[in-house]
């Protein structure tokens, strides 16, 4: 049997085995009762031959009941060990899909972001779930009927030599009949069961992007359009499935047809046999009930196989999730480590980097730049200029591909990921909030901290009022990415969680971008408080957001193009002046 097996399903058998080995004891226990109820099943086929030859022909109730007793009480340890098996096979199923869940999940969550520029994560969600169900399936299921039918048409063979040799060879000539078809349409089976499971990554991607943005489709009437797209999405998913299951059909079909045909022509010439007296009754009987064994052993083994073909299919892309690597790691050799708390000095020299999935034009281009500690430094340029790329560098999101970043005189490609990003405090232009209350969300760069704590931040970033405001105040729960807030509240939200991490360098991305005026009047008084002591770097398109700043850093296509104060930058550079006069009119 293993040679019907091809590449990708002894690599989907492995991955199993990879997730199984942890529970052996209950595998080999599975295993034990698989084993049992196989040589019980196997067993009955000499009950019946007993039953017809010991119970029918010799007419003696003595004998009968013996025989009926003893059929009886295999069936009874069928029963038990049945039990066993289908108990402990679905556990491990159920468990090891668990462990194989939660271990793609630790995996992706320490991916750098670039993975997921090249990775829909509606397609890597479709992993997580229809994959690692079509797994569970093989796990729970299917790998105990291959294993388990396996050895009916090994013993059964067997048992079928021993009662009669004639009859067997009939089976045998069979068996390569058989085998043809599992083989060719195997191979076709295979291939279309990765596509479907493309197709439908597809579907359930389409799905997510559309609901996820379902004010998007609604305000621009795109429904029918979308309904359009989703149902040609739908059907190419059908189309393929279609094949697949047209496929397994003729396989399934052509099994059965030249099984049957086999026991067929091996009833003729046994009946013949019984006719002449050449062998018993109860012979006759137990060939029978072995050939049915056999020949429904083999068709089960043709469906589990193509079950396994599937599972080949979800068991390669979850095998590429968990052999992605992050491109952003601890160094092997040359670690350092920083102290509990840095200063906050950043340098940059000579800094190029481009995006790996746009390499031209370079984000940053040659960009050197010293921000010393306690320093409020406003970056001002045009959309595209290459401001927010800053922040992922210096977050270690990416590494530029040119030059370094220095953090209190420690190149960031020598440090942990995680050891540097624990000095920074983030506040995004669109601030990221997850389903859970409004104190999980503010508590979630600091999770030990206490109520007091997470108050006191929600009213330094002014957030504190519209909290009392809500139906459960900070136990109120925010739908999915804070649905129900406006923007301003969502940034300041975000603003009170960057607050209570208390990091020594601050990160505002457009902070203010999304306050009505009398939010930003509020957030523009703290803001000098806040940046107290620390490093802090903000993007800026406000004049307000400005003035705060000790200097300004004017960028365009990735180049340092002027630093300075407001004053001198008006006066100095003309970028800075037509930038100036677009966007501070108002003030």
């Amino acid at each position: 049997m293993p040679s019907l097996l091809s590449a990708r399903q002894r690599q989907a058998l492995r991955l199993a085995w990879r997730f199984i080995r942890p529970y052996r004891k209950q595998a080999m226990a599975a295993l034990l009762a698989l084993v049992v109820t196989a040589g019980i099943t196997l067993s009955m086929g000499q009950g019946i031959r007993l039953l017809v030859d010991q119970g029918f022909m010799t007419q003696s109730p003595h004998l009968l009941n013996q025989s009926i007793g003893l059929f009886m009480l295999l069936v009874l340890a069928l029963a038990v060990g049945t039990f066993s098996r289908f108990y402990l096979v679905s556990w491990i199923g159920e468990r090891c899909v668990a462990d194989i869940r939660q271990q793609v999940f630790d995996h992706l969550v320490y991916l750098h972001p670039g993975f997921f520029e090249s990775n829909r994560s509606s397609e890597i969600q479709s992993r997580l779930t229809t994959d690692t169900t079509l797994l569970q399936s093989v796990i729970g299921s299917s790998l105990s009927l291959f294993l388990r039918n396996a050895l009916m048409v090994l013993g059964g063979i067997v048992l079928l030599f021993v009662t009669n040799p004639k009859l067997t060879s009939i089976v045998v000539l069979a068996l390569p009949l058989v085998l043809a078809p599992i083989l060719i349409f195997g191979r076709r089976v295979r291939g279309l069961s990765r596509q479907s499971q493309d197709r439908i990554a597809d579907v359930g991607s389409y799905v997510a992007e559309t609901l996820g943005q379902i004010k998007t489709v609604q305000a621009y009437n795109h429904q029918a359009r979308d309904q359009q797209r989703f149902g040609l999405t739908v059907e190419a998913a059908f189309t393929t499935a279609r094949q697949r299951i047209v496929q397994r059909a003729w396989l399934i079909t052509l099994v059965i047809v030249l099984v049957l045909g086999a026991v067929g022509v091996m009833l003729w010439v046994g009946g013949m046999d019984v006719i002449a007296g050449r062998i018993s009754g109860g012979e006759l009987a137990a060939f029978v009930f072995y050939s049915l064994i056999v020949g429904s052993a083999f068709g089960t083994l043709s469906e589990v196989i193509g079950e396994l073909q599937r599972a080949a299919g979800a068991a390669e892309r979850i095998a590429e999730l968990l052999a992605a690597r992050s491109e952003i790691h601890a160094p092997d050799e040359g670690l350092e480590r920083l102290p509990p708390r840095v200063s906050g000095r950043l340098e940059l020299q000579e800094v190029h980097f481009a995006y790996p999935s746009r390499p031209t034009p370079a984000a940053i281009d040659g960009l050197s730049l010293t921000v010393v500690p306690g320093e409020t430094l406003a970056l001002v340029g045009p959309s595209g200029a290459g401001k927010s790329t800053l922040f992922d560098l210096l977050l270690r999101f990416y590494d530029p591909q040119q030059g370094q970043i220095l953090l209190d005189g420690q190149p960031l490609t020598r440090l942990d990921p995680q050891d540097l990003r624990r000095h920074f405090a983030l506040v995004a232009q669109n601030p990221a909030l997850f389903f859970g209350t409004v104190e999980d969300n503010i508590r979630y760069g600091r999770a030990e901290a206490t109520s007091a704590e997470v108050e006191a931040a929600a009213r330094s970033a002014h957030a504190h009022e519209f909290i009392l405001q809500l139906p459960q105040g900070y136990q109120t729960h925010l739908g999915d990415a804070g649905l129900g807030l406006s923007g301003g509240q969502r940034q300041r939200l975000a603003i009170a969680r960057a607050l209570l991490v208390d990091a020594p360098i601050l990160l505002l991305d457009e902070a203010t971008s999304a306050l009505d005026a009398q939010s930003e009047h509020l957030i523009q008084q703290a803001l000098p408080a806040l940046m107290a002591g620390r490093t802090t770097l903000v993007i800026a398109h406000r004049l307000a957001t400005v003035q705060h700043a000790d200097r300004i850093a004017v960028i365009d296509q990735g180049r340092l193009v002027a630093v300075g104060t407001h004053r001198q930058l008006i006066a100095e550079n003309p970028l800075y002046a037509r930038l100036a006069a677009l966007q501070f009119t108002s003030a």
